[in-house]
């Protein structure tokens, strides 16, 4: 069996805009994912790890344990061996108590992989291939994370390029979420039902034909 971890924030956790409620294992994409690769015959395991509130390398002031790299090297040694790593994060470095650009986000990034390629793993144990995916443009945000996440559809411009250019330079492998679909219509920011299973289909596809080495290395 290969496992695939996703290691992301609350567009993959699977939050329902405009409520604290969560989509169901078959309605949000690392779900999708999973069952779509096990449709087209492969015996794969798709491991959740997504934190509502997670940034790249960045603390929140009000609420703890939001730095994706506190404890990354850790997730990577529990769940080994993995195949793929897939790495969907960003939104978050735009909320509104930071100031910060594509570029912090893209630094942080860089930090992140580099923290998985460094994990020391059991011997014979092969280090996993590296997806990064970025997340579509945040829009206007709306309801009660409006606040959160003002000004957020300015500060992440140059997001996608930023990801792209580094998965180029440190060779792991890229998909844009936004050449298959926006942000919630609903709150500007997350996956809305019908999100979720447009990009699962999407980034199925991907893993499945375009990096099909990923999952059968």
């Amino acid at each position: 069996m290969k496992q695939i971890l996703v290691y992301a924030d609350s567009l993959s956790w699977g939050i329902i805009p405009m409520s604290r409620n969560r989509l169901a294992f078959n309605q949000r994409w690392p779900g999708i994912l999973e069952l779509n690769l096990k449709k087209q015959g492969e015996d794969v395991r798709v491991i959740e790890d997504c934190l509502n509130g997670r940034r790249t390398i960045y603390e929140d002031s009000m609420r703890p344990g939001r730095n994706g790299l506190i404890g990354l090297g850790q997730r990577i040694e529990i769940n080994s061996p993995l195949a793929l790593v897939i790495l969907m994060l960003g939104t978050n470095d735009f909320q509104a108590n930071h100031d910060h650009t594509a570029l912090d986000a893209k630094n942080g990034m860089r930090l992140l992989i580099n923290e998985i390629r460094n994990t020391t793993l059991e011997p014979g144990m092969k280090m996993p291939e590296i997806l990064v995916i970025a997340p579509p443009p945040i829009l206007e945000p709306k309801g009660d994370i409006a606040a959160k996440f003002k000004g957020a559809e300015k500060r992440c411009i140059g997001l996608t390029e930023a990801y792209k250019d580094l998965c180029k330079e440190m060779k792991c492998h890229f998909f844009d979420a936004a050449s298959v679909t926006t942000s919630s219509k609903v709150d500007g920011v997350h996956f809305d039902i019908d999100q979720h299973l447009t990009f699962g289909n999407a980034i199925s596809e991907f893993i499945n034909t375009i990096a099909y080495q990923l999952i059968n290395a």
